[in-house]
């Protein structure tokens, strides 16, 4: 186990103050306490080699301090000496036991990346003329798998794309992501219109709840955005089922937040009612990027609670950029975003945060 080379001093600054203290203070007065918090500091903090090391300086400045002071005998002597033998023994144990830890750890994280792209792979950088990024940040970096989701698909329809967000955490919600994501892929080729492929995904979803029973029979549901591009990308169509409304930056820079013109309910409780949702048509400019994001963006909060809100801060993001004369790219865009809530939330993720951006380049130019 390796730490930065800062921390790795730890343990020597601990050494001196030792000497510090037993020299400014009366002979009486033993600073080995805190030579034998050195070698078990060193424990976690360097390498094996490192702490050997650190237990026989710690040995050896306290048989000089003992000598010095006369106190160098059985009781405070030679006890303190074994116990620092001890304790450095202890360290090699303890360090070796975190390392077996960091390992075991690793691989887990490096099966859950594999596990990651699997079920929600990125999506290719370009469809057509259209650009695309997407981001995914756990609210935990050991967690690297959620129930949010994204998806962008050439269809015989147009260019669809979906972001959701499933109910629930862990494998349950994984579960539910491949549900919502198979039953999209299929549904996106097949669907004449929006309308009828938020009614297929509904009847997947319905489905796949009655398969798991329980809970997820009553309260399984998908917060949904569905798009779908003109094939010319002048418009974008969009079909909002509970989720954030995504927000439309221009090349100038300036939001627009797209809300939709009627609220609709979550994906998966048709069997609770029949819901519709209107496909609400905007325009998409040349130079345009539209942002898609769940609610671990939305509902990120300060310390004093207060929610970011994109809209104000995208604008902020995109003009400090195009001021300096550099183009933005949907990639960077999102990076900003991600950094910018990080600020926000004094780098604390409240919720997964998963975010697309979906950019049609100026018609004169390709330089985003």
């Amino acid at each position: 186990m390796v730490q930065s080379r800062s921390v790795q001093w730890i343990p020597a600054v601990v050494i001196v103050l030792a000497v510090v203290v037993d020299l400014l203070t009366p002979h009486d007065v033993t600073s080995a306490p805190l030579l034998i918090a050195a070698p078990v500091i060193a424990g976690p903090l360097l390498r094996p080699r490192g702490i050997v090391l650190t237990g026989l300086a710690s040995m050896a400045v306290h048989a000089v301090l003992a000598r010095v002071d006369g106190t160098f005998g059985w009781h405070r002597g030679v006890a303190n000496q074994l116990t620092l033998l001890a304790v450095t023994v202890l360290a090699l144990f303890i360090n070796r036991r975190l390392d077996r830890q960091n390992a075991h750890t690793l691989r887990a994280r490096q099966v859950a990346a594999v596990a990651q792209r699997a079920v929600l792979p990125d999506p290719p950088e370009r469809i057509g003329a259209l650009r695309v990024a997407a981001r995914y940040v756990p609210a935990e970096d050991e967690a690297l798998i959620g129930g949010d989701l994204y998806v962008v698909q050439d269809t015989p329809h147009g260019i669809r794309a979906l972001i959701g967000d499933v109910r629930g955490k862990g494998l349950g919600a994984v579960s539910a992501v491949c549900s919502d994501l198979g039953a999209f892929r299929y549904a996106a080729d097949e669907a004449e219109d929006l309308a009828a492929l938020a009614r297929a995904m509904e009847r997947a979803l319905t489905r796949e709840g009655d398969r798991r029973g329980g809970l997820e029979r009553a309260e399984g549901f998908t917060t949904g955005l569905l798009a779908e591009f003109a094939a010319d990308l002048s418009s974008v169509r969009l079909v909002n089922r509970g989720h954030p409304p995504p927000v439309l930056l221009d090349v100038q820079g300036a939001a627009t937040l797209l809300v939709p013109s009627e609220e609709a309910p979550p994906l998966g409780i048709g069997a609770l009612q029949d819901w519709t949702a209107p496909i609400d048509t905007f325009d998409f400019p040349p130079g345009a990027t539209l942002i898609l994001y769940t609610d671990g963006v939305s509902e990120s909060r300060d310390s004093a609670g207060t929610f970011y809100d994109a809209t104000l801060r995208l604008p902020v993001l995109a003009r400090r950029r195009i001021a300096l004369g550099d183009p933005v790219a949907p990639g960077q865009i999102l990076d900003a975003l991600i950094r910018d809530v990080r600020r926000h939330t004094g780098d604390r993720p409240q919720d997964d945060q998963a975010l697309l951006a979906l950019h049609r380049p100026p018609e004169a130019t390709f330089r985003w």
